[in-house]
């Protein structure tokens, strides 16, 4: 499974990927907002940091203008992937935009039908929302289940399951069960991954004991 994080802060970006865990970065018109800063500045950075996939969003809802700001999105980074909403202008702007070579994310995907219509319009990614699905009473990881059965029962299904709305490391966890291929993540989640009280014991004994040898390594 591969690992994109979820956020605009070029300084969090940088911290993990520094950890070489990092594949790629998915941002949206929020996360943009929230740096204050100039979006395409912001993007030229991450994609500058993060050699993987960076999802753009367009913030058009309609056909022209997706693709007009794709161009300019395209424009930034050879990394870019253009992130359209799976609407009927989404899913025509991802099949002209695929057509031209650009990698495309097609996002607030809610259910499997949804998902084979973004495969047939050739997604490189699909964004299915698990989190959002849970608050409303749906299981969302089943929904993970369903894209990833559908899609290997075709081999010209190319795109890729990019698991979203991730809330917790069993999320992370269960998506890898189900056949994901991408999760991407909050940096708060991508650290949780890390923890185990067995692992901290075990570690504190370990030095414990190194230290009373009185030795040093180097």
């Amino acid at each position: 499974m591969k690992f994109f994080v979820d956020t605009a802060d070029t300084a969090e970006i940088k911290s993990l990927a520094a950890s070489g865990l990092l594949d790629g970065v998915t941002t949206n018109p929020s996360l943009m907002a929230k740096t204050g800063k100039k979006f395409q500045d912001v993007l030229a950075d991450i994609c500058a940091t993060v050699p993987g996939p960076v999802s753009a969003e367009v913030a058009s809802t309609e056909f022209d203008g997706m693709l007009a700001e794709a161009r300019v999105l395209r424009g930034i980074a050879k990394n870019i992937a253009v992130k359209v909403p799976l609407t009927p202008d989404g899913l025509r702007a991802c099949r002209r935009l695929s057509e031209e070579g650009a990698m495309v994310n097609v996002t607030l995907c809610f259910s499997p039908a949804q998902a084979i219509l973004a495969a047939k319009a050739g997604a490189t990614f699909v964004s299915p929302f698990i989190g959002r699905l849970d608050d409303v009473g749906e299981d969302g990881m089943q929904l993970i289940r369903d894209i990833v059965t559908i899609f290997g029962n075709y081999d010209y299904f190319k795109t890729q399951v990019l698991v979203a709305s991730v809330r917790n490391p069993m999320h992370v966890v269960e998506a890898a069960k189900a056949g994901g291929h991408i999760c991407t993540v909050p940096p708060a989640v991508l650290r949780q991954l890390f923890n185990h009280p067995l692992t901290d014991k075990g570690l504190a004994a370990f030095l414990a004991d190194w230290s009373k040898t009185g030795q040093r390594i180097a």
